[in-house]
């Protein structure tokens, strides 16, 4: 029998896994308690990571390997059956507790809603913050089905910290939530205009902070190349789009948190997982550059 792979994300050894010295932090969020259409999300972490450990730790584009300046995978923080507002405070309480500890936070989901309190606790530390949001729908509904906590509202609840955020790759949102995006005059570059518009990258760097969270919900990627998502919608982005796009905001602003939210297994099928991984390893390989020159 060959060698067991270490169960963290990438499968690092102990001692570039080990918290104390690593600059980046998995939090696992398992929770999709208001998934609206395909439930599963609650899979998604543990999907992720396993397909991670077959990710190949060289990046052929950055040109270096990336894990060694640490990466440890927490324990998961799970729900809180007395519902969803509890599970964000429990999902804040973890978060800060690594933000103070001066890693590099990368929450893994798990549904959108989760994010909220991951951008909560890095505010707490990052004062003049902004969020790039990676995503095909604008979750800026004040609540839904009853809940001001619901997945299709969390940038709103983002909204109302006083943080300001532009949505790359949105291609579905309601009638209030276009009424909404115009009064608040939010920042929207929609997947067409990432296909058509030669300064979308520009744009989407020049409406956010010197300091940036990065949440990506990986249906902002087309179906095509991440069917594993509980609201799939047609016309998102490719790897290459969103690749150049977080190079772009590497270089011109510093991104202090990220989380990664929205994969739902669906077996056998593993590209949405292994997309995710990949995702966040270069995401992960952007920071450790220091990539803002």
């Amino acid at each position: 029998m060959g060698e067991a792979i270490p169960d963290n994300f990438l499968g690092l050894d102990a001692k570039t896994a080990a918290y104390k010295t690593a600059r980046f932090a998995i939090l696992p969020i398992p929770y999709d308690a208001t998934t609206s259409f395909g439930v599963g999300t609650r899979d998604g972490p543990r999907a992720v990571i396993t397909a991670s450990q077959q990710v190949e730790l060289y990046d052929e584009e950055l040109g270096r390997e990336s894990f060694d300046a640490g990466v440890a995978t927490l324990d998961a923080v799970g729900p809180d059956a007395s519902g969803p507002a509890a599970t964000l405070e429990a999902v804040y309480g973890a978060a800060r507790r690594v933000v103070r500890d001066g890693k590099f936070l990368i929450g893994l989901g798990g549904e959108h809603s989760i994010s909220s309190a991951l951008v909560r606790a890095v505010l707490a530390r990052h004062k003049k913050l902004s969020v790039l949001q990676i995503d095909a729908h604008a979750d800026l509904r004040a609540g839904y089905q009853g809940s001001p906590w619901s997945h299709a509202a969390v940038m709103r609840r983002i909204h109302d910290l006083g943080v300001p955020a532009v949505g790359v790759g949105i291609r579905n949102y309601s009638k209030d939530e276009a009424a909404f995006i115009r009064k608040a005059r939010k920042p929207i570059i929609s997947a067409r205009a990432c296909r058509e518009a030669n300064d979308w990258i520009g744009r989407a760097v020049a409406g956010l902070t010197d300091e940036v969270y990065v949440t990506i919900d990986i249906d902002g990627f087309d179906p095509a190349y991440a069917p594993g998502t509980g609201t799939p919608e047609p016309g998102g982005l490719d790897w290459h789009q969103v690749a150049d796009l977080l190079a772009a905001v590497a270089r011109a602003r510093r991104i202090v948190g990220a989380d990664l939210v929205e994969v739902r297994p669906i077996p056998p099928n593993t590209v949405t997982e292994f997309l995710a991984a990949k995702v966040l390893y270069r995401l992960i390989g952007l920071v450790a550059m220091g990539a803002r020159r």
